[in-house]
């Protein structure tokens, strides 16, 4: 083989180890209508993953209720079917669709393993690959759940994502979650630690290991992270403007020049994740760091 063979190799090998780390955009929608449509947002082509959010309340013996804002309201005629060809379009693009579970302002509460037994089931059959008579986005089938706990019970949310996992189907259901920074999580902690998480999006905001001016901190926390708790991949969890979150918005340059070099090494890193689709179309913060994720 000649030098010159050579030197291409290892240009080609540089460049293949390179890629290996390049990371996508999560992304959350529903909870603001002035962010456009769902189909819309996934034909942007930016976005890997979209956070339906959010099913709001569920267990307890409580009547599962959807809060998508003004997108869509469940409990009218037709609901919220209409997402239906919305949602089988982004995945046709190969885009993921979730469907979020909690949220900062939802009821929600896992009283007993029998009760996450229900609430999976539930959700298993309106809106993964089962079958009911009132699945509020029709017929398509959305590619997993999301665990976004913020409150409720300290309990069972393992038990419901091994029963989620336990499904049989010919499609994979992803289990993705964003807990808070610090680690381990109060609410997931217990569940994450299972290895049935596919992503994990850290939420590094709202915290006090968010940026503040040293990327290093930012970096040990990381890595407490994405050491100790099994997952495919881990996400930077950012809000997408600065008033999409009490604190913790960290500046595109910022955020490519000191963070991103830190972290983009980590053999299980995945991207990064917006709050949200809103506050990203405000200030085009998706755009700015997508070919540097």
């Amino acid at each position: 083989m000649g030098s010159k063979s050579y030197c291409l190799l290892i240009l080609l090998f540089a460049a293949m180890t390179s890629s290996s780390y390049s990371g996508s955009i999560a992304i959350y929608w529903g909870q603001n209508v002035e962010e456009g449509s769902l189909a819309d947002t996934c034909s942007t082509g930016k976005f890997a993953y979209v956070n339906i959010a959010f099913l709001a309340v569920f267990g307890n013996n409580q009547v599962p209720g959807l809060d998508l804002e003004k997108h869509c309201d469940p409990l009218s005629k037709g609901g919220c079917t209409s997402l239906a060809n919305d949602i089988k379009s982004c995945q046709r693009q190969g885009v993921k669709v979730m469907l979020s579970i909690g949220g900062a302002d939802g009821s929600y509460f896992l009283s007993s393993t029998q009760d996450a037994k229900n609430v999976a089931q539930y959700l298993w059959d309106n809106f993964l690959g089962g079958s009911s008579k009132t699945r509020p986005f029709g017929d398509a089938v959305l590619d997993g759940i999301d665990f976004d706990i913020e409150g409720g019970t300290l309990d069972h949310w393992d038990e419901l994502a091994r029963f989620l996992k336990g499904f049989k189907s010919n499609k994979k259901v992803y289990l993705t979650a964003a807990p808070q920074c610090p680690y381990p999580d109060a609410y997931m902690g217990k569940a994450l630690s299972t290895g049935l998480f596919d992503d994990i999006w850290i939420q590094f905001y709202n915290n006090y290991c968010q940026y503040n001016g040293d990327a290093s901190a930012v970096k040990d926390t990381w890595d407490q992270w994405t050491s100790n708790i099994p997952a495919t991949n881990f996400f930077l969890g950012l809000p997408a403007a600065p008033s999409a979150a009490s604190s913790g918005f960290v500046p595109a340059d910022v955020l490519i020049s000191k963070i991103l070099k830190l972290i983009k090494s980590t053999k299980n890193y995945g991207g990064v994740m917006l709050w949200s689709k809103y506050y990203d179309d405000l200030t085009g913060y998706s755009s700015a760091i997508k070919s540097h994720v």
